[in-house]
């Protein structure tokens, strides 16, 4: 097994904002009326677990796709990837409020591209969230030259999608690179081939799930 693929906060950098403020209003609550303060209380436990960012140790294998997300699998299928303009096989992932929102790398490589779509806010649960919601796609090469795109997808309540790379950083398998704030997804396209390690249903944590392995061989792109 290899090390925790990151250094991480223990509480997300995205989440100290909001972790700060909602702390403050419970203690003022709390100097006005102890039993009013006690829903602020839970809704800053809230918070606070929602932005939680534990290390997580990624499985070996140079092939292996890690998981960007933790959450449910609700997709395996063989698609087009419309970011990298090829076919693809994709896996993806839905978050609920109660998933770790930090989202890693699933492979190590250098970033060909990051782009981001405007969009509607469906529930990410849906197949159709994957092309119709608000999203940021980016399109990985693996040192092998396997190309893999992880695309962050908002969900019905998810205003604000982070990234924190861009065209041209190189990243390792399991690092951070986003956060997704409050319910939604991560889809995974992966090169023809791949062979998949998850199925509908399944759960996976960021990381320290493999969702699938690239093929031995790169295949020539069209």
């Amino acid at each position: 097994m290899n090390k925790p693929a990151y250094p991480h906060p223990i509480i997300a950098r995205e989440g100290w904002p909001f972790l700060a403020g909602i702390v403050a209003i419970s203690v003022l609550v709390t100097l006005w009326s102890p039993a009013l303060s006690i829903l602020f209380w839970l809704l800053s436990l809230f918070v606070l677990q929602f932005f939680r960012d534990p290390g997580r140790v990624a499985p070996d294998g140079e092939l292996a796709v890690l998981s960007p997300a933790d959450g449910r699998i609700v997709a395996v299928e063989e698609v087009h990837d419309p970011y990298a303009e090829r076919p693809a096989l994709k896996i993806s992932v839905f978050m609920n409020v109660f998933n770790v929102h930090s989202n890693r790398a699933p492979v190590k490589g250098t970033v060909v591209s990051i782009k981001y779509f405007a969009g509607k806010f469906l529930n990410a649960a849906l197949d159709k969230a994957s092309l119709e919601n608000e999203r940021n796609a980016m399109v990985l090469r693996t040192p092998q030259g396997h190309i893999v795109t992880a695309v962050q997808v908002a969900g019905l309540i998810a205003k604000r999608i982070l990234c924190h790379v861009q065209a041209g950083d190189t990243l390792y398998a399991g690092q951070r690179y986003g956060f997704i704030r409050f319910g939604s997804r991560v889809d995974v396209y992966l090169p023809p081939g791949s062979r998949p390690r998850v199925a509908i249903g399944d759960k996976v944590k960021a990381t320290s799930t493999a969702l699938a392995d690239l093929p031995a061989e790169v295949q020539p792109q069209d």
